[in-house]
């Protein structure tokens, strides 16, 4: 039986890789801090024989016994709100935590791949983005503690692959939504669903005119599975190329929810990007993967999952703002 450990296993990414990875009969490690991870994502795993989970930091010595064959860096924070609000840690796990798990790789001779961003792009000056743009990012900026943990991420990688001649792969993932989101993470879907469903108005920051292109998860995980099991070493965009404004994204989730709110605009942060399009070109060639799910089907499934939480954890997300008890600088 093939053996993988996944970090950021209690995340939202991170459980629907735990959930592929057994249904293609492997025996998955999950490891998770639970900075961001939530239990209650990876709960209905905790019975499986094959399915074993660790609560530990990354950015901490990792010791795994037994045989490896494959090694999955997801740990991360990975919305504004969170990033913005544990730099130092955002940080950390993308050097530290990259460093850690690919000695570990290589002690263990597994194949590595790490969840890179379209946020290496920053605010791109070249649309749709292809994975030889090198970016247009500001690394000093807030928003620099993400896109620069995850552009020293790939270069670290790139490093252990031609000095060490270890296998690794590298998925540049755009933005993605589905079930076991977080309703207080910040990003555009749940925190318009999360209004929606609480009768707020929808909040736009700018004025709506900015792009995102969004991935349904479980094409993603399909896309994911696929690089890991190339032998393609080279970033790949993987993320779904139909394009939308925030705007048009608003009205489109008021018309699913049937509700009747108004938009409200509001600043746009700084170094927001104004476009988000994944050129997937390569993801066609080498992988023969593209996205199945339209964005209707995709939204319709996430908004019945969103729906079916109890009121109180509507709530609860929602007022959550902080990480009490917790220090970056640890």
């Amino acid at each position: 039986m093939k053996r993988v450990l996944i970090t950021g296993a209690a995340g939202f990414l991170g459980s629907h890789l735990c959930e592929r990875f057994l249904k293609e009969g492997m025996y998955v490690i999950g490891m998770d801090n639970l900075i961001t991870g939530d239990m209650r994502n990876i709960e209905h795993l905790m019975p499986n024989p094959n399915f074993e989970f660790n609560h530990h930091d990354v950015t901490k010595y990792v010791h795994i016994p037994g045989e490896l064959d494959y090694i999955m860096h997801f740990a991360s924070p990975a919305s504004p709100i969170d990033y913005l609000k544990i730099p130092i840690q955002t940080l950390k796990v993308g050097a530290m935590g990259t460093h850690n798990l690919l000695g570990l790789a290589r002690v263990k001779k597994a194949r590595f791949i790490i969840a890179s961003t379209s946020e290496v792009y920053g605010d791109p000056l070249v649309h749709p983005q292809t994975e030889d743009y090198w970016g247009h990012v500001n690394p000093i900026g807030p928003r620099g503690c993400y896109d620069e943990a995850k552009r020293y991420q790939e270069a670290i990688t790139m490093a252990y692959h031609r000095y060490h001649d270890l296998e690794t792969r590298i998925v540049r993932i755009f933005n993605t939504y589905g079930p076991r989101m977080r309703l207080n993470d910040g990003r555009v879907l749940p925190a318009f669903i999360g209004q929606a469903l609480r009768g707020e108005d929808i909040t736009v920051f700018g004025d709506g005119s900015q792009t995102r292109s969004f991935c349904y998860v479980d094409d993603l995980v399909e896309g994911i599975y696929r690089l890991l099991m190339s032998d393609y070493s080279l970033p790949v965009n993987i993320g779904n190329p139909g394009e939308i404004t925030i705007g048009q994204f608003a009205e489109e989730i008021i018309k699913l929810t049937g509700t009747d709110q108004k938009v409200v605009y509001k600043p746009l942060p700084q170094d927001d990007p104004k476009q988000r399009q994944p050129d997937i070109t390569k993801a066609r060639e080498i992988l023969g993967w593209e996205p199945k799910v339209s964005r209707e089907e995709g939204l319709r499934i996430t908004y019945d999952y969103f729906r079916s939480l109890p009121n109180e954890r509507l709530y609860e997300e929602a007022n959550h703002r902080g990480f009490e008890g917790f220090s970056a600088e640890k």
